[in-house]
């Protein structure tokens, strides 16, 4: 599961793109419940959000049930998330995410694609409160062995993704297409504390 990534580099041009905060700070370590970046299209624009890591339609009632991943097999046709597929997807920015291997005793592996940044797919809502909109995210995952990966994108993926007039059968194919090879590294310990958000966490191990 999808459950840490990393957000801590990007381009110029990258900050250049509307909604981009000037506060920006870098983070090694994003879990669900953080805010986190998100890319969609605004009126035909892409614009950038700050959004919980935790998707919250506005008919939820029980705000500790928000979920953080959506399985790419099963959104769309599940009540949480096919309407937000039809209609509101967008993309995490990422430099790369966690994942845990093992049994007794897990790992932790530093995955990356090519490139400085890569787009996991994602899906979005907006929960109003006292007359503010709130805006929240669920990464979109796909099966990888025994584990779960965010769906990777590539450039004409993501605009397709993005697109709202793609038509479903052609987000149904983006879900299952072939994902890039990635490159992994296994780390030290120092990144299993949740806590820490620091460039340790990217400690190699021994």
């Amino acid at each position: 599961m999808c459950g840490r990534y990393a957000f801590f580099r990007w381009s110029p041009a990258f900050a250049a793109l509307p909604g981009f905060p000037a506060d920006q700070a870098p983070h090694w370590s994003l879990a669900p419940g953080a805010r986190v970046l998100l890319l969609r299209k605004v009126d035909g624009e892409l614009a950038l959000d700050s959004v919980r890591w935790g998707l919250t339609p506005a008919w939820l009632s029980d705000l500790t049930r928000t979920p953080a991943q959506a399985r790419a097999e099963t959104l769309a046709e599940q009540p949480m998330f096919r309407e937000a597929f039809r209609l509101r997807r967008g993309l995490l920015p990422a430099n790369g995410f966690y994942e845990w291997r093992g049994t007794a005793r897990k790992r932790p592996y530093w995955m990356t694609a090519e490139g400085s940044l890569s787009y996991f797919a994602a899906l979005w809502e907006a929960y109003p409160v006292q007359g503010h909109t709130y805006l929240s995210a669920a990464v979109v995952t796909v099966p990888a062995a025994n584990q779960r990966r965010p769906l990777i994108l590539d450039e004409a993926a993501q605009a397709a993704w993005l697109d709202p007039d793609t038509p479903l059968e052609t987000l149904q194919a983006l879900l299952g297409q072939p994902q890039p090879l990635l490159r992994e590294r296994p780390l030290a310990t120092l990144v299993n504390d949740p806590k820490l958000d620091a460039p340790e966490c990217l400690t190699p191990a021994n």
